[in-house]
């Protein structure tokens, strides 16, 4: 199931949603509850064995970084 990424156009938080549809006319903002709001582009990672891979192309097996979080 996707997890969406998503801003409120009322108070500008940002959140992550599952959605099990599609139907992001349903979604509410964490915070404030509000229905403004819209869906932001993400960058998407996957797993192949034991290493993840970006949508850059890097993977954690061969950059500098110490984690994950690091490799662009």
């Amino acid at each position: 199931m996707p997890i969406f990424e998503f801003q409120c156009e009322d108070c500008g938080e940002i959140f992550e949603e599952l959605l099990f549809r599609g139907n992001d006319s349903e979604v509410k903002c964490k915070k404030c509850k509000g229905t403004r709001v819209h869906k932001l582009i993400s960058r998407v990672a996957f797993k192949s064995g034991e290493i993840f891979v970006g949508s850059t192309g890097s993977s954690c097996r061969s950059c500098s970084g110490k984690s994950c979080s690091s490799c662009k």
